[in-house]
């Protein structure tokens, strides 16, 4: 029974320092904010621009026709309502190559899967 208690202060102590960060450290919720924001970047902090040709809605995805210069392109992102002619900024994401959407009936030949698309502001 006498090694229990030095045992439980021990314990007690490594609790006690675990749950406050030392000086100048943020606090658990400022870090969670730095490593996991939970806003979307602003229109200009996303590398690619292009307008609207067409949407898709389909379940939780848009699928964006998206003019770049002379090129379209097809970018999925979550759901979101755009119409065409809306310039959207969105940043890189996975690429696949001839993907069939079973929902849609439909092969894209390249499309870019993102996780966040913005409307310019006018």
């Amino acid at each position: 029974m006498k090694f229990l208690l030095p045992l439980f202060l021990a314990a007690g102590l490594a609790a006690s320092a675990l749950a406050a960060p030392p000086p100048g450290h943020p606090s658990p919720e400022a870090a969670r904010e730095l490593l996991l924001p939970n806003k979307p970047p602003r229109a200009a902090e996303l590398p690619n621009e292009g307008s609207v040709v067409s949407t898709i809605n389909a379940n939780e995805y848009t699928y964006i026709e998206v003019k770049r210069g002379a090129q379209t392109e097809w970018i999925a992102a979550p759901r979101q309502e755009l119409k065409p002619g809306t310039l959207i900024r969105f940043e890189e994401g996975a690429v696949m190559t001839n993907f069939h959407s079973k929902l849609l009936q439909r092969t894209f030949p390249r499309i870019m899967f993102v996780g966040f698309v913005a409307a310019v502001p006018k």
